[in-house]
């Protein structure tokens, strides 16, 4: 099922995306749904999505982060291929949902980066899990942009805030459940800045696969319905470009998964 939260006229509801409709479902709560969500009932109401304003997937509980996941990734940024996953943590408040405004303050960063990436939803309490059994846990995938002030990262020595500002998490625009991804190492990530097409890699290409990750994580952190786990990105981030390309006033990026969607979001930079 492809999965979405969405507005209309106030309302707020989660329904099932077919072509141009979207399938009410008789709950609001994207966590509520998860342990019931294949026998769940439609309501029978139908909206086009053309009408609708496209929400979050969730808020999520916790957001954990893996940098350096791509090994052409840590090159391109002349940093080493880690030999275990480097983790950190995203703020709730930084979620976006397709077609909000990312922003951001001139005084505050003027190197404003895009890091397209899939994003795995948690669907059942994980703590300890194996890595033969962790995709069980998976409720299912969305799309994440790790938006990045590369000037704070630098300057700060670590990356809480340069990840972690308000609307640098665009999430969605849909959650498409995990039966329909059986393996998630086997997705194409195209990212677009303007239409020009910046990051093209695969999932295949992670260091730290998707099962691998979860049960990593679930040894230090209760992994909860609601989670979300952004699992890297591949290379042709700004950054990197010679010279160094950056997101600007009126900048549109766009994420891209096969078997998902697509994410975009216009930017805008508060004076």
């Amino acid at each position: 099922m492809k999965l979405v939260r969405y507005e209309i006229d106030g309302a707020e509801g989660i329904g099932v995306l077919r072509g141009g409709e979207i399938h009410l479902l008789a709950c609001d709560d994207m966590v509520e749904l998860m342990p019931v969500a294949a026998q769940f009932v439609e309501t029978g109401e139908a909206d086009s999505i053309a009408g609708a304003r496209i929400l979050p997937p969730l808020i999520p509980g916790k957001i954990l982060a893996i940098g350096r996941n791509y090994a052409e990734h840590a090159r391109e940024l002349n940093n080493e291929v880690p030999a275990e996953p480097l983790v950190f943590a995203v703020m709730p408040s930084a979620v976006i949902g397709d077609g909000d405004v990312i922003e951001w303050e001139r005084e505050l960063t003027a190197q404003v980066d895009w890091e397209g990436e899939l994003a795995v939803i948690i669907g059942a309490t994980a703590r300890r899990v194996s890595q033969a059994d962790a995709l069980n846990y998976v409720f299912g995938y969305t799309i994440a942009n790790d938006v990045s002030a590369r000037d704070l990262q630098t300057r700060d020595k670590q990356w809480t805030r340069a990840k972690g500002l308000d609307t640098f998490c665009p999430l969605g625009p849909v959650v498409v459940t995990a039966d329909e991804i059986p393996d998630p190492q086997k997705l194409r990530i195209v990212t677009t800045v303007d239409g020009v097409e910046k990051q093209n890699g695969s999932t295949a290409d992670m260091i730290f696969s998707v099962s691998y990750l979860i049960a990593h994580l679930s040894r230090a952190f209760t992994l909860r319905p609601g989670d979300v786990i952004l699992t890297g990105t591949p290379s042709g981030v700004g950054k990197a470009m010679n010279p160094p390309e950056f997101l600007g006033e009126g900048s549109v990026v766009s994420v891209e998964i096969e078997g998902i969607g697509k994410l975009t979001n216009p930017c805008r930079v508060l004076v």
